[in-house]
């Protein structure tokens, strides 16, 4: 009696959906979770601490954009190697990956030791929270290396179908950040720098580790990080994302400078809470679906069935709706004691509840947005991604700032400016799926 061959394109069902996506949003929590365990850890430095690290998860969300040039270049393409069997195409995209996420890291690391001070100013911080900010990216600047390596380690595995290594290394990395965090900051009084040494000192362990192992799975050679023709693919799939991912940030940055910085530090520090802590535990349970989604569609599509991609978005979408609503209702619902856990400041509370129960609202149409952006960029389809989140983003600046100033909503106004243009986003985004430019889409 003869075995049947693996299908390494694997089985589109239920326990293959969760099984992929639990680890999955685990690793996404954990993932995002530094910047909430840094904001806990901070809040006894004062408002000004929280205000510096509030600003500056929009400044790593900007420069994180070229680190996801190479991650999500490489994943589907992956996925799709992945799907095929063609293990030659896969160990020429891992090894031309790692190699632009090291030249990445480089220059994220140049940038934030010469520019700490500037980006601070950008953002219109003054005084101590500008100080902070300078700080703690030039403390980051250490680790430029490590942390653009750990997304592309991540991407790798789950598009080969491995949730489970990534997710331990994210638990690893938590637990060693939170204890660095408690010891640099406080027992060695390091203050806001101790913050960010404990991330980079966390992230050089697992990132070495998942280096290791990516090369156990995968056995690339020094011939295959030449920049070949898999690079050029790299990047052609990976730029409408990291634009993307770029002009998001930069939204905010606009919108930090234009519209929240002049409302008061209490609002600075209650976006970094609500951003950081808040949507720091619904996002990750929409990406992991989205994470699972395009490994299951990617593999499908490199197998060459079609049918097996469309089956997989229709069997995860009744869970993502569900998360979609879950979220919406603890946002609403238990705002107030959620934010409490990360505010000491009454100001702070005030503003960090105001930007949760407004934010509720939009909570089911965020995750309609990952689970269609699961499928097109799982499928490669990254600029129907750009084209239709870009604009949207763009416009929460002149509408932030309208229904904040001239309508009299204040911040408020900024957080519903949000929630409009995310509708509009997630419509997009569905119709591009229905469409189905990326059932045929060569990549």
């Amino acid at each position: 009696m003869t075995r049947a061959a693996p299908n390494p394109a694997g089985e589109i069902s239920t326990r293959a959906l969760l099984a992929l996506a639990i680890p999955s949003v685990a690793s996404a929590l954990l993932n995002h979770a530094y910047r909430a365990v840094d904001l806990y850890a901070v809040q006894w430095l004062g408002m000004a601490a929280q205000a510096a690290l509030g600003s500056a998860t929009f400044v790593l969300i900007a420069t994180n954009a070229l680190v996801i040039l190479i991650s999500a270049g490489a994943a589907p393409l992956v996925a799709r190697a992945t799907g095929s069997g063609d293990t030659t195409l896969r160990r020429q995209v891992v090894g031309n990956a790692l190699l632009a996420s090291v030249t990445v890291g480089v220059v994220v690391s140049i940038f934030f030791a010469v520019g700490a001070d500037s980006i601070a100013s950008w953002l219109g911080l003054q005084g101590e929270p500008a100080a902070m900010l300078a700080t703690y990216l030039r403390t980051l600047a250490v680790g430029g290396v490590v942390f653009a390596l750990g997304p592309l380690v991540d991407a790798c595995f789950f598009s080969m179908g491995n949730a489970r290594l990534p997710l331990t290394l994210q638990i690893l990395f938590t637990i060693a950040n939170a204890a660095l965090n408690a010891l640099f900051i406080y027992k060695l009084g390091m203050g806001i720098a101790g913050a960010a040494w404990a991330s980079v000192v966390a992230r050089a362990a697992t990132a070495a580790l998942g280096v290791a192992a990516l090369w156990w799975s995968v056995r690339w050679s020094w011939a295959d990080m030449w920049p070949s023709e898999a690079l050029r693919r790299v990047l052609r799939v990976g730029y409408p994302i990291a634009a993307n991912l770029g002009a998001y940030a930069l939204v905010y940055w606009v919108l930090l400078a234009a519209v929240i910085s002049p409302l008061g530090p209490e609002v600075n520090a209650a976006l970094g809470v609500g951003f950081s802590a808040l949507e720091g535990l619904a996002w990750p349970l929409f990406h992991g679906f989205e994470i699972a989604i395009a490994s299951l569609v990617g593999r499908q599509l490199g197998a060459g069935r079609i049918d097996g991609a469309e089956a997989a978005s229709r069997l995860a979408l009744p869970w993502t709706l569900g998360t979609g609503t879950a979220m919406a209702m603890l946002f609403y619902v238990a705002a107030e004691p959620l934010c409490a856990f990360f505010v000491e400041d009454p100001r702070v509370l005030s503003e960090a509840v105001v930007y949760a129960r407004v934010l509720a609202f939009s909570q089911l149409f965020v995750a309609i947005e990952a689970h269609t952006e699961g499928v097109l960029a799982g499928a490669g389809d990254t600029r129907s991604v750009f084209w239709w989140s870009v604009p949207m983003n763009i416009a929460r600046v002149p509408l932030g700032w309208a229904l904040a100033f001239p309508v009299g909503w204040g911040a408020a106004g900024v957080w519903w400016a949000i929630n409009l243009t995310t509708y509009a986003k997630a419509a997009g985004k569905t119709a591009a799926v229905v469409w189905g430019r990326w059932k045929t889409l060569e990549i």
